[in-house]
């Protein structure tokens, strides 16, 4: 992915917000990541006959827009289900800045390229309120420098050195893996049966 990920933020403050808000299971219905859109925050965005609500931030001008969330904390709680991440990415989320994010859906958001920057209360609810405004707020995520960019202001996010790296390069964890695949079949060579574990029957 790129180094900076640029966008229009919108302002999601509930704290708790768990992957069945995020993607509701009924859209479950798939293993391909195709077609998720439509399901990413869908009892937020639609009520029970399908009609937007219009209160919701997303569906409100220029928040319709917006490629990154400022989240309540905790973001991602409850099961875990990757289609969560993919339903956000493909509804167009880049970046999901919070004080904390449960961790499942961290390393999903990880494998898929979805940057997650872990900023502080003070500076999470400044962006709260700085994004409600009606005008908008455009935010830079420099993965790079480890710092947002928005207005005239900085701040800096935390993002361990594995997760950034892995934005950085575009790596996830099979390809990671495959890149050990000659030592991990000498090593499985060499267990002794005793070694093994068996499953039983």
């Amino acid at each position: 992915m790129p180094s900076t990920v640029q966008g229009l933020a919108a302002p999601l403050p509930t704290a708790n917000v768990d992957t069945d808000v995020i993607m509701p299971k009924r859209f479950l219905v798939t293993i391909t990541r195709a077609g998720l859109a439509d399901g990413a925050l869908a009892d937020l965005r639609f009520d029970e006959t399908g009609k937007r609500q219009l209160e919701f931030v997303l569906n409100q001008t220029p928040w319709d827009d917006a490629s990154i969330l400022i989240v309540g904390d905790n973001f991602g709680c409850g099961s875990s289900r990757e289609h969560a991440v993919w339903g956000l990415m493909q509804y167009g989320i880049r970046g999901i800045i919070g004080t904390s994010f449960a961790g499942i859906f961290f390393d999903n958001a990880r494998k898929n390229g979805l940057a997650l920057p872990v900023v502080g209360p003070d500076v999470r609810d400044q962006l709260l309120e700085l994004a409600g405004h009606s005008e908008g707020l455009e935010i830079t995520i420099d993965i790079g420098s480890r710092q947002l960019f928005y207005e005239d202001q900085t701040a800096a996010f935390t993002m361990d050195d594995a997760t950034r790296t892995a934005l950085l390069k575009d790596r996830d964890d099979t390809l990671d893996s495959l890149k050990h695949a000659d030592a991990i079949r000498q090593f499985e060579a060499g267990l002794t049966e005793t070694m093994r574990v068996k499953v039983a029957q």
